[in-house]
Parts: C-alpha cells; structure tokens; sequence
C-alpha cells in the first residue's frame, strides 16, 4: 500500500476557516511545505496551501468531516 493517503490533516487559514485534508505526506513534510509556502505569502487560505500541498502529493484531497449523533 505503498503511496495511499493515510495521514490527515485540519487546516486553519486566515479567514478562520477550517478544512480537512488527507495526503500520503508525513507530518514533518507537511510542516517543511508549511514553512516553505509561509515565507512566500504574506496572507494564508487553505485553498491555496492545498494547490501547494498538491503540486507535491497530487493524490491528495480535501475531505468534508460531518458530526454523527445517535
């Protein structure tokens, strides 16, 4: 199973909006994209971080977390 998104991630941008992703990035590479894309932004949206994200995991994806009660 080598390559499957198996990590996931909530994402906050300036906006205060929230978004959930999934990628087959560790954490670490993540952070180091994270840092790579803040030195070259001066505002944050999740949408552009994730074209970024996926320029390097193009497998990733946006998923929609909804809440179950019973």
């Amino acid at each position: 199973m080598e390559g499957v998104a198996k990590n996931y991630y909530r994402i906050y941008d300036d906006k205060e909006e929230e978004n959930f992703f999934k990628s087959k990035l560790d954490h670490q590479k993540i952070k180091e994209l994270l840092k790579e894309f803040e030195s070259s932004h001066q505002e944050y949206y999740n949408n552009d971080f994730f074209s970024f994200v996926k320029e390097h995991d193009p497998d990733a994806a946006l998923i929609k977390v909804q809440s179950l009660y019973y």
